[in-house]
């Protein structure tokens, strides 16, 4: 733990870094604002859709001040490397003032970008996926599987050659002569002195009151406005913009919600994997939840350090 000093108004059991993950729709934001008022703290968004600007009812920006939330243009890129450079500076602001750093988002990759110093591979550059997708359907996946073991036998062993996706990306890092451990993803040590807590929910209910409440709010129109700007490949996938800018509403409205299932179940797998200290139900007012994670604080539970 960082030594305190007499301007620190962090309470003496709160970590540096209160980290919280979940489910789209389980109240993560909520919660994080509660903790935000109760500490005096800082949020740093650990959502890839957040990050852009003009969409504050789709991508649920929160009513209260939040780093990393709105700050950059639709028409530019994202990546996981370019997110961890942001979010690592404003933890290290937030931190080096006193006060405790709130990380919440559903985005686990991001998540882990924010706490760790993960060795990130690099995005595809202009083209590359194509030209790697091209030839793994031209050689079939044994042999486009051999190619990738000619070029990088750890990667080869690490991906079925029937698993597209992952085979595709490998040629792709190999053609760049990446060799980090991918398994450094799943590292738990942390920059700071660290709890991470996870929050369940995301059910069917909350999904379709979040979807509505957008909805009411005018997140069609927003989305609209946002799709007859450029829009760069990653804003392009932000959920619900090219649905609710481009489908009738009541479509529109079914397509995201199927979408958000989808979502919330591959969040709920990173949740299974990351080293939490305790999942927390969401079912109650986030108070609540914000008690039991003060109290885990209490505790001494922790991620370990690097």
């Amino acid at each position: 733990m960082r030594s305190r000093t007499a301007s620190s108004s962090r309470p003496a059991p709160v970590p540096d870094v209160l980290a919280l993950y979940g489910p789209t729709a389980s109240g993560k934001s909520a919660v994080a604002g509660v903790l935000r008022e109760r500490l005096g703290a800082e949020v740093v968004s650990a959502d890839s859709a957040a990050l852009y600007r003009d969409l504050p009812l789709l991508t649920a920006a929160p009513a209260y001040p939040a780093r990393l939330v709105g700050v950059v243009p639709l028409a530019e890129e994202v990546s996981a490397g370019g997110y961890q450079r942001l979010a690592h500076a404003a933890v290290d602001e937030v931190v080096a003032s006193g006060r405790t750093a709130i990380v919440a988002g559903g985005t686990g990759l991001y998540l882990r970008a924010a706490l760790s110093a993960l060795e990130l591979p690099p995005p595809p550059g202009p083209g590359e996926r194509e030209r790697w997708s091209r030839a793994y359907d031209a050689l079939g996946a044994e042999r486009a599987h051999g190619l990738l073991a000619s070029r990088d036998a750890e990667a080869a062993a690490r991906v079925h050659p029937n698993d597209r996706k992952r085979v595709v990306r490998a040629l792709e890092l190999a053609a760049v002569e990446f060799r980090g451990p991918t398994d450094r993803l799943w590292a738990t040590d942390a920059r700071h002195e660290t709890l991470l807590v996870g929050i369940a929910g995301g059910s069917e209910e909350s999904l379709r009151a979040r979807i509505e409440a957008q909805v009411a709010a005018g997140v069609a129109e927003e989305a609209r406005r946002a799709w007859s700007q450029p829009l760069s490949a990653t804003a392009r996938k932000i959920l619900g913009l090219e649905q609710f800018a481009t489908m009738p509403l009541e479509e529109a409205i079914e397509a995201v919600l199927a979408a958000s299932r989808r979502l919330a179940r591959y969040q709920r797998q990173w949740l299974r994997r990351l080293p939490v200290a305790a999942t927390l139900a969401a079912d109650r007012a986030p108070e609540e939840v914000a008690d039991e994670i003060l109290a885990l604080a209490g505790t001494g539970e922790r991620l370990p350090r690097r």
